[in-house]
């Protein structure tokens, strides 16, 4: 998939897009590509990652390969006194890989990586059930990714 920002030029564009391909690509092999000097690459990098365009460098775990085959979202609304509390304690369990607080009536929006339906359902009894001031939750699994791109943050 290629990313493709407006307010960078076309060679910043194609850095990018090399570094999501492969972030361990050297300013050598990226030079290369585009056509410049290693360190005309590497200023250029610097300069995206001063302005913030790019945040840090990542690797990306395939779940299936340990054993987390189950990805869910829940939707939850909580009460506005409990939000806080209730965002601390779901930051620090290990299985939930995103929270999103949304509009609305106090929504959050979580991702969480399971192994099995056993699990998805001891994960809501001890875990979603026995939040503070929960007052509604639905849940969803992913049967199939249609486009998933990791290299931007949402």
């Amino acid at each position: 998939m290629k990313i493709h920002i407006e307010e960078l030029d076309e060679i910043d564009n194609k850095i990018i897009n090399l570094l999501a391909d492969n972030a361990r690509m050297s300013f050598v092999e990226i030079g290369d590509e585009v056509g410049l000097s290693r360190v005309a690459v590497k200023m250029r990098i610097q300069a995206l990652e001063k302005r913030g365009v790019i945040e840090k460098y990542s690797i990306i775990i395939n779940p299936e390969k340990i054993g987390n085959t189950l990805a869910v979202f829940f939707d939850l609304k909580i009460s506005a006194q409990d939000l806080n509390a209730v965002c601390e304690t779901l930051k620090q369990v290990p299985q939930i890989t995103k929270i999103y607080q949304m509009t609305g009536d106090t929504r959050l929006h979580i991702h969480a990586m399971l192994k099995s339906n056993t699990d998805l359902e001891d994960f809501l009894k001890n875990q979603i059930y026995v939040l503070p001031g929960l007052l509604e939750c639905s849940c969803n699994t992913i049967i199939a990714r249609i486009k998933d791109n990791e290299q931007i943050r949402i």
